[in-house]
């Protein structure tokens, strides 16, 4: 069973060969817990660089797709807003075949999880708008960007009935390290809120699978991950 994942790439850096560093041009790489989650729930990880020109084909061949959270912002442009000052790094090359890949999975009815910056882009290839910076755009609101380790819970989030809900119940304790959040989910349903109304879950009707989370369950656990590839499996 193949599940999908999308990595992270930047310029420059080197392969070291014995006491040689070798240079390359450009790195792709993903973060360990995502690889180790999708194993421990019992599938193969496949990992897709930005860019692959034989997508729809290669969509043919897995089980599902896992879009993975980065650091870096979707650019404004994408969803209709003029940029605040508050923007951060922005990945054009990542963002379009993020986009492009969420779009198609929700056009085939791929079974598809949104991660972070991933349920972000759920959101804006189903029509959706974001919240560019949570701290300007909503007064009042918790710090999204916990200070402490990521692998500890940080805040709830309270679930409406909904797939998410009855796997991890009401009101999980979650991780969070994000500036950006979903404004209007477009097609999609908010399904999780922060205590200040922050979005934190959202998921497609009609689909077989198609939810994303604006947290980073993989250094929680992995029953969302067993979960994800249980019904990718069906």
């Amino acid at each position: 069973m193949l599940i999908l994942l999308t990595t992270d790439h930047r310029e420059g850096g080197g392969l070291r060969e014995g006491p040689r560093v070798r240079p390359v041009r450009e790195e792709h790489f993903l973060a360990d817990p995502y690889v180790r989650a999708v194993r421990s729930a019992g599938a193969m990880p496949l990992l897709l660089p930005p860019g692959e020109p034989e997508l729809e084909a290669l969509l043919e061949r897995v089980d599902g797709v896992v879009i993975t959270g980065g650091n870096f912002d979707i650019h404004p442009d994408h969803y209709g807003l003029v940029p605040s000052t508050a923007l951060g790094r922005v990945d054009e090359q990542r963002t379009d075949a993020e986009l492009q890949l969420a779009r198609l999975c929700i056009a085939r009815d791929v079974p598809v999880l949104g991660v972070c910056g991933g349920m972000q882009a759920l959101a804006v290839a189903a029509g959706g708008t974001l919240i560019q910076d949570i701290a300007t755009e909503i007064p009042g609101a918790l710090e999204h960007e916990q200070p402490t380790d990521p692998a500890e819970g940080w805040h709830q989030v309270f679930l409406e009935p909904s797939m998410l809900r009855h796997t991890l119940g009401r009101a999980p304790v979650v991780n969070s390290t994000h500036h950006q959040s979903v404004a209007d989910p477009g097609e999609m349903r908010v399904t999780g809120r922060a205590p200040d109304g922050v979005v934190e879950a959202i998921e497609l009707a009609n689909h077989r699978f198609c939810l994303g989370v604006q947290w980073h369950p993989e250094l929680l656990g992995d029953r969302l991950y067993r979960m994800f590839i249980d019904v990718a499996r069906r």
